[in-house]
């Protein structure tokens, strides 16, 4: 994943990788068949391990607002040149040419993040503590803000960073989700 979001795939050779990892480009190859197979697998990997993250910080007592704070605080990256979004940036990248299967494994992450989302939100609007919203049209334009702004915070546009994401996606939650005379 390091070396993903250091050199881009396309500058990953399989005999840099072996080496890294021990292994020969070969074994690599017979593992993995193609550098594709390969970042998805590692996109699954890291994905699984964000799944882990993101269930813990759901299932916690707090707030659905704080809880959805801590949702966007995962998904927004680190800063640019973060390696899951690295990674996530090829995907979608060769997206347009990938097989099926390779679109059905990159819906499943997409569809657990989202999931969860909806979730929350359900959760948040069930117990008065977000206005009534539909949940699932509310996560899939949350979740493209979150894309979009994230992608610029990945590739280091200048003038954007974390934080200034964070300000911009938490205003348009207290905009969306505040109930009436509520402060947000």
């Amino acid at each position: 994943m390091a070396m993903i979001a250091e050199r881009g795939l396309e500058k990953l050779t399989m005999a840099a990788l072996g080496r890294e990892v021990g292994m020969s480009s070969g074994h690599l190859l017979y593992y993995f068949g193609t550098k594709d197979e390969l970042l998805l697998r590692t996109l699954e990997w890291s994905e699984g391990r964000l799944g882990v993250e993101r269930g813990r910080l759901l299932t916690r007592g707090a707030t659905a607002r704080e809880r959805l704070d801590a949702y966007v605080d995962l998904y927004v990256p680190d800063g640019h040149r973060d390696p899951h979004w690295t990674l996530w940036l090829e995907v979608w990248n060769r997206s347009r040419t990938a097989d099926d299967d390779a679109r059905d494994r990159q819906a499943a992450i997409e569809g657990a993040w989202h999931r969860d989302l909806v979730a929350l939100l359900a959760e948040g609007v069930s117990r008065g503590e977000f206005r009534p919203v539909d949940p699932d049209r509310y996560a899939a334009r949350l979740r493209a803000l979150l894309d979009g702004f994230s992608i610029n915070v990945a590739v280091g546009l200048r003038g954007t960073n974390r934080e200034q994401i964070i300000g911009h996606v938490r205003e348009f939650l207290d905009g969306g989700l505040a109930r009436e005379g509520a402060e947000g």
